[in-house]
Parts: structure tokens; C-alpha cells; sequence
């Protein structure tokens, strides 16, 4: 288990991981990557079994994480740093399956947040693993599943309810460690004082419902006693996949004290 807890003053974001395999599992194929900078943060679901899915998560987010430190900053824009940095984790996959046939089924969702200019902010995703954003009192997922079941939702063929329990729920449209990705898109946003972001695996959602994710949210006491919670309450109830949670927290900005 990983717990990793950072709050810099330099960019005053306060943020929290935590990483876990859950009950049924003994391994632990999810990877996170928190920037010591708070710059941004990523987290991944590997498949392809043990080796495989761990392999997959570990490499991506390695690659990311290399790709936004190397070229935060430069010329190019940051979105267009964030795609490369998925298309490299991409092509890095696809060269390991290629010289190990033996985890040649691997692949790995990705979720990635990262922190411009001021306020601006990026995410951008691939796969399931999700980012929400609570805002007063408004949990929203920004990032839509690219699972089978999202898309028969979005044509009425399913209602979410019965999607939660399909037996196709975990079929994927697009994950990383495929020479048929699709282009990913980087979408803006804005932080504003108060906002609480949380990345995370399907560990997660797949046990905890959002009104509940959105009540620990709520509560917030730190990001580390949030992530906690959250995996906490995946694990009592059932834990049947690993979990994976990083918060960030936008803090309240503070009013001038009288002199």
C-alpha cells in the first residue's frame, strides 16, 4: 500500500494518494503519479493479469510522468504535451508487447489532471478510470467511460442502474496498449477556490456510489483523511478490485486580515 501526502506552499494545491488491491486481489495492477510540484497527477488501471496489467500501469505512468516533466513549460502547449505524453505511453506499450508475447493481452486505462497558467487546468482520460469534480455542494464526473456500457446508456438502451450490474460493464472501448487509439481529447477547465477534484480507478466506483463519494467530499477534513475514507468504504464494501484515489483540493482563498 502507498500513501503519498503533499501541500506546497510555492502553488498552494493540497493533495493526497492512496493506492490499494482491495480484498479479493492479492496484486495491485493500478499506478498513480503525483507531481512533487503539484503540476499534475495521473492515475492508471492495468489489465492483462498480474504481471501484465502491473507491467502496463507502472510503464504508462512512467512515460507520462517523464513526457510532462521533460517538456512542462516549453513551447508547445500543454495540451498538446499531455496528448504526446499519452501517445508515447502508448507506443512504449505496444513496443513491450511486442518483445514480451507472453503479456502481449496487456493494456491500461489512463486519467490525467494537470495544473497551467493560474487558474486554467487540463484533464484529459482513456478508458474508465475517472475524474470528478464537487463544486459546493455539485458532484459531476467530467470524463465520460469509454466502456460499452456508457454507450448504451447514452443510446437509451441501458438505464445507469442496470449498467452498474451488466455483465459487459467492464468492457472497454479504448484503453492504452492498442495500435487502434483513437486521437485523445484535452479538455480545459477551471479551478476555482473550494473545488475538490478526485481521480480514481473503477476500484472505486464500482463499490461506492457517487452520492456517497460526494457526501466524503463533503466532509472533507484533508485530502488525506478523504482518500482514506473513500478507500476504506471500497473495501467494506467488497473491494473486489484494486482502488485507487488522488484528491486535490483547491483551498479557500484567504481575505486580507485587518492591520
Amino acid at each position: 500500500m502507498e500513501h503519498v501526502t503533499l501541500d506546497l506552499e510555492r502553488m498552494p494545491l493540497q493533495f493526497s494518494a492512496l493506492s490499494h488491491p482491495g480484498v479479493v486481489r492479492q496484486y495491485n495492477e493500478d499506478a498513480y503519479h503525483v507531481d512533487a510540484q503539484g503540476r499534475f497527477f495521473i492515475v492508471a488501471d492495468g489489465m492483462g493479469g498480474y504481471s501484465g496489467g502491473e507491467r502496463a500501469s507502472q510503464l504508462a505512468v512512467g512515460v507520462m510522468a517523464l513526457y510532462l516533466e521533460t517538456y512542462w513549460g516549453q513551447t508547445q502547449a500543454l495540451a498538446e504535451v499531455m496528448q504526446q505524453a499519452v501517445l508515447r505511453a502508448n507506443e512504449h506499450l505496444l513496443a513491450e508487447q511486442v518483445a514480451n508475447p507472453v503479456i502481449k493481452d496487456m493494456g491500461t486505462t489512463v486519467v490525467m489532471l494537470c495544473r497551467g497558467e493560474g487558474s486554467q487546468g487540463w484533464f484529459c482520460h482513456v478508458g474508465d478510470s475517472r475524474l470528478y469534480r464537487l463544486r459546493g455542494n455539485h458532484l459531476e464526473q467530467l470524463t465520460r467511460d469509454h466502456t460499452w456500457v456508457a454507450q448504451a446508456i447514452e443510446s437509451g438502451g441501458l438505464s445507469p442502474m442496470q449498467a452498474r450490474s451488466h455483465p459487459w460493464r467492464h468492457l472497454l472501448t479504448q484503453c492504452l496498449g492498442r495500435d487502434d487509439l483513437e486521437p485523445v481529447t484535452v479538455h480545459p477547465l477551471t479551478l476555482e477556490p473550494g473545488d475538490c477534484y478526485l481521480l480514481c480507478s473503477d476500484g472505486l466506483t464500482e463499490e461506492v456510489l457517487d452520492w456517497q463519494i460526494a457526501a466524503t467530499l463533503r466532509l472533507m477534513r484533508s485530502p488525506e483523511w478523504t482518500v482514506q475514507t473513500l478507500v476504506d468504504a471500497a473495501c467494506k464494501r467488497g473491494g473486489r478490485d484494486n482502488i485507487t484515489a488522488v484528491v486535490v483540493q483547491v483551498p479557500w482563498e484567504q481575505k486580507p486580515t485587518d492591520t
